[in-house]
């Protein structure tokens, strides 16, 4: 006997079926493709912090070139000769993790590469209480130590973040910003490179050794950037409040390192 098309049995069940069908190929898809993406992910981390140490492809003015990903991989190796995760809890380092001590661990939130360390989750992790771990990047750029480290923040409309890299006196060597939703042609413009580049040479630290960061200054009468005295770059039009997020996440995310920086010097 035919089935009953027009019965509400019969479409609860069909649509119960397509659910299911659905579903189960949503999930195999999501499955086939998750190297894909994890591969994607290795990459695009790894070019930004190469790109943050000055490590591109960059000619001229233009616009910002990463290492192509078919050699994004040998950079790699090549540039950073050490990766460390710093453990922070209380205002003060309390382990330092070498990247196989940190893969090898089975502990809560270790057991990874350092650079696929989620910076949004290890923020969350200090909320609540549990110690923080921080990647930090070391490699050498003509003949000089540079020392690289993630950060994370709110811009107006989503989260913004970057790499920063240093010198052992936390000065500016290079920067790379990136956004999840800012305006174009005005918050979106972190990503330009005449505003990374302004970064160069802006120092962290007063001469006395104290953490002051960077801000991002309106009408700070310095819009060559030349001064890297005054712990300012000058800011993006109409870009305020991304600005902002820029500034307070340099100074809320760097000055976690502080001791690993301070230590350099004993």
């Amino acid at each position: 006997m035919a089935a009953n098309t027009d019965s509400n049995s019969y479409t609860i069940i069909f649509a119960i079926a397509m659910v299911i069908i659905v579903g189960s190929l949503l999930a195999f898809t999501a499955s086939s493709l998750k190297p894909a993406i994890k591969e994607n992910e290795r990459m695009e981390t790894q070019q930004n912090i190469l790109y943050a140490m000055g490590v591109n492809e960059n000619e001229g003015t233009g616009d910002i070139a990463f290492v192509s990903t078919d050699n994004v991989a040998n950079k790699f190796s090549e540039n950073i000769s050490e990766q460390l995760v710093l453990e922070y809890k209380d205002g003060k380092i309390i382990n330092q993790m070498t990247r196989q001590e940190f893969m090898d661990s089975k502990d809560e939130g270790k057991g990874m590469e350092p650079y696929l360390i989620d910076v949004k989750k290890q923020q969350t992790r200090a909320k609540e209480g549990k110690s923080r771990f921080l990647p930090l990047f070391i490699g050498t750029l003509e003949g000089e130590t540079v020392y690289v480290a993630p950060v994370r923040g709110k811009g107006l409309w989503d989260a913004i973040w970057g790499y920063i890299a240093l010198d052992k006196d936390m000065v500016v060597k290079g920067t790379f910003f990136d956004h999840a939703g800012e305006t174009p042609g005005l918050g979106a413009n972190i990503k330009q490179r005449y505003f990374m580049d302004d970064f160069y040479g802006e120092k962290l630290l007063t001469e006395a050794g104290v953490f002051k960061g960077i801000n991002v200054a309106k009408g700070n009468n310095d819009p060559k950037n030349e001064d890297k005295d005054d712990y300012e770059v000058d800011a993006l039009a109409g870009a305020t409040i991304t600005g902002d997020g820029i500034s307070a996440m340099i100074k809320k995310d760097l000055k976690l390192y502080l001791p690993y920086f301070q230590n350099l010097k004993k």
